[in-house]
């Protein structure tokens, strides 16, 4: 009787958890309910968008006027389902010259008392396929559209200062006649515009709520823009919805 009483008595405790965790969450006992993970929101919305910090690393012939670029990206889109997106994105940075592309200037002017900086403009749009964990993701994204760069001086060239020229005048704004540079401008502000493309990978990290998550992302930008095409690699992180 006493081997039975204690089978009993054992059989009694293991079946107490069972039955504990077949229950709903709203049968749980409060001690037991707050420790049920809570799965709240919604990871696999309509809607999606983004905000984050872009930093800049130039390549090609614009990493000869450009050291490093730093700004912002904001991005709204939909999502057809889980993996498959359309993306609209705005991105903006300011750009920071090399010593190279201000060194001509310098010597022209006799002195090293002038900056000068610059910003790039995209509006593009692109698809997105990623792969999306509860926790962890991944994707990828190609897109293109319109990229607009600017660049200025703080001072200008003296007029009738002959000077050969070389492309970091070009990169300013200044033109070049018979090899010489023009420099009769009473304002040094260069634009150049065209259509150009991107394509890069990221990563995403979940971050309280669904849909919210922390993204890293990794692209190439080129755009054959005037005078000095436009190629850089962004390296992206923010939050997105």
């Amino acid at each position: 009787m006493k081997r039975a009483m204690t089978i009993l008595f054992w059989a009694h405790l293991l079946a107490i958890p069972c039955g504990v965790w077949a229950q709903e969450e709203t049968e749980l006992p409060w001690y037991l309910r707050e420790r049920v993970p809570k799965h709240t929101g919604n990871d696999n919305p309509r809607g999606t968008t983004s905000l984050g910090m872009p930093l800049s690393a130039p390549l090609g012939p614009t990493a000869n006027h450009m050291s490093f670029g730093l700004g912002m990206n904001f991005s709204a889109g939909y999502n057809f389902d889980r993996r498959n997106a359309l993306i609209g994105e705005f991105m903006w940075n300011w750009l920071y010259p090399t010593d190279q592309t201000l060194r001509p200037i310098h010597i022209a002017l006799n002195t090293n008392k002038v900056s000068g900086h610059g910003n790039l403009f995209a509006f593009t749009g692109g698809y997105r396929f990623e792969l999306r964990g509860r926790t962890l993701g991944a994707y990828s994204i190609i897109g293109g559209g319109w990229y607009y760069r600017t660049a200025s001086l703080s001072r200008t060239l003296p007029a009738g200062t002959t000077i050969g020229c070389s492309p970091a005048w070009l990169w300013w704004g200044y033109d070049c006649s018979s090899g010489a540079v023009v420099g009769d401008l009473t304002e040094i502000h260069s634009n150049a515009s065209a259509l150009g493309g991107n394509a890069g990978v990221g990563l995403t990290f979940r971050v309280g709520e669904a849909p919210s998550r922390m993204y890293v992302e990794a692209r190439y930008h080129f755009a054959p823009t005037k005078n000095v095409t436009t190629q850089l690699l962004t390296v992206n992180w923010g939050i997105r919805y």
